[in-house]
């Protein structure tokens, strides 16, 4: 994940006594625009912040224990299953990853589209913040989200990605082609690409 420590055999995740409820979030009912209708499974993905299409309420110090362990805070937010992950149009690419330093084929939406589905426009003037389930995050602005093309990968070489491996999903580019990292060793080029991902925050720039 980043250049040194930050390896698949390294990196540490949460504990189990934390619990993985904060995937599970229950979906509330909000006055808000009503953002993406739940399809009956876990929410995999929840957004938060600057968002206007909410679909679920105020973060549950109970129910909501990973998003609380790491200081997580939202009067409303919109939770993703994987049912609407995989509605949204599907892009793939085959960056070559830090791992074992061959293509591999990734594949899920656009990170806009995701952003837009919780109604964040493209070309919004905002900062997201990518959260994974281990704490680790990093901050992108909308204009390199685009300019990255990131994804929210699902899948990796035609397989769902498995919380405990790469899952359940990946904001990744493909560093191959991006004049920002293509030329940089390839364990340096993904420094920005929590896997794990399982919150975003979206803050006005």
């Amino acid at each position: 994940m980043t250049t040194t420590s930050k390896t698949l055999n390294k990196r540490s995740f949460v504990s189990a006594g934390m619990g993985l409820a904060g995937l599970w979030a229950a979906s509330g009912a909000s006055q808000a625009a009503p953002g993406p209708k739940a399809s009956g499974g876990p929410a995999l993905l929840t957004l938060s912040g600057a968002i206007t299409r909410p679909n679920r309420g105020a973060l549950d110090p109970v129910i909501d224990q990973m998003m609380g362990k790491h200081g997580i805070q939202f009067s409303e937010a919109c939770a993703l299953d994987a049912a609407a992950l995989h509605r949204m149009p599907q892009v793939t690419i085959k960056p070559t990853l830090e791992y074992d330093s061959k293509p591999h084929t990734l594949k899920g939406p656009l990170l806009t589209t995701v952003l837009a589905a919780a109604g964040v426009p493209a070309g919004s003037p905002v900062q997201v913040v990518l959260r994974a389930v281990d704490g680790y995050n990093v901050t992108v602005s909308m204009a390199d989200v685009q300019a990255w093309r990131m994804l929210v990968a699902t899948h990796i070489d035609g397989q769902p990605m498995a919380l405990g491996g790469l899952g359940p999903q990946w904001a990744v580019y493909d560093a191959d082609v991006l004049p920002a990292f293509k030329d940089k060793p390839v364990k340096e080029r993904f420094a920005q690409c929590p896997w794990g991902l399982y919150h975003i925050e979206v803050k006005k720039a």
